[in-house]
């Protein structure tokens, strides 16, 4: 489809200068110039401006490094806003409508121990998605640390999720640079989805399965005559 530049404001909520600002600065290809005064937009625009306002609102991405993305798009599954944004917000794990802190606000509004929050932030049990934005979800998981505390049973194996989480997100890194080296206009949707099957579908599938086999195993060895 064609769009006026009015269109596409509208559907992108990003203001006209700013969409010619895109344009100025090489993010965005020229429109579709009809005539001297008649210029129309596509749906690559759309999927183009989605992204770039993605990436410098969430990813904190400068001008120039998106150009270098846009540049090099052949080698990255990165640069459609479409499938980038709900595969971040999964990862991410927090609710839209989330409450978020500072971190002196969190501690005041959970009563967190200052001390025990520090030290699960060097352990990587606590893990902000930005510096200094903190959610409900930290909170649940040092709720969880103080459950351990209070029985007296040591928190190793979040400390093992740790470690383990760490080696696998490098494993998943590797499998991305991969696709990304087969990547063309063809198979770039099965490339996505093996990303979000392998990501959301197979990894909890293996791994509570496997656990699921474990715990079988230790109720069917406790009922043994």
């Amino acid at each position: 489809m064609e769009y006026k530049i009015s269109e596409l404001v509208a559907k992108t909520g990003v203001p006209k200068s700013t969409i010619l600002y895109y344009i100025r600065e090489g993010l965005l290809p020229e429109a579709n110039k009809i005539k001297s005064n008649v210029h129309r937009y596509s749906d690559q625009h759309i999927e183009l401006i989605r992204y770039i306002k993605y990436m410098q609102e969430e990813i904190g991405s400068s001008n120039e490094q998106i150009r270098f993305a846009l540049q090099n798009q052949n080698q990255s599954l990165s640069t459609s806003a479409t499938m980038l944004q709900p595969l971040m917000n999964t990862l991410s794990d927090i609710p839209s409508d989330a409450k978020h802190f500072t971190k002196k606000e969190f501690i005041a509004h959970y009563n967190v121990d200052a001390t025990l929050l520090e030290t699960l932030l060097d352990d990587g049990i606590v893990l902000p998605i930005h510096e200094d934005d903190y959610t409900d979800r930290e909170a649940s998981m040092i709720k969880l640390v103080t459950y351990f505390k209070e029985v007296g049973v040591d928190y190793s194996v979040l400390k093992a999720y740790v470690d383990h989480a760490k080696a696998l997100s490098e494993l998943e890194y590797q499998m991305q640079a991969k696709l990304c080296s087969v990547r063309d206009e063809d198979n770039f949707s099965i490339l996505w989805k093996i990303m979000f099957e392998t990501l959301f579908n197979a990894k909890p599938y293996l791994f509570n399965r496997n656990t699921y086999h474990v715990l079988l195993n230790a109720v069917k060895s406790e009922v043994k005559p």
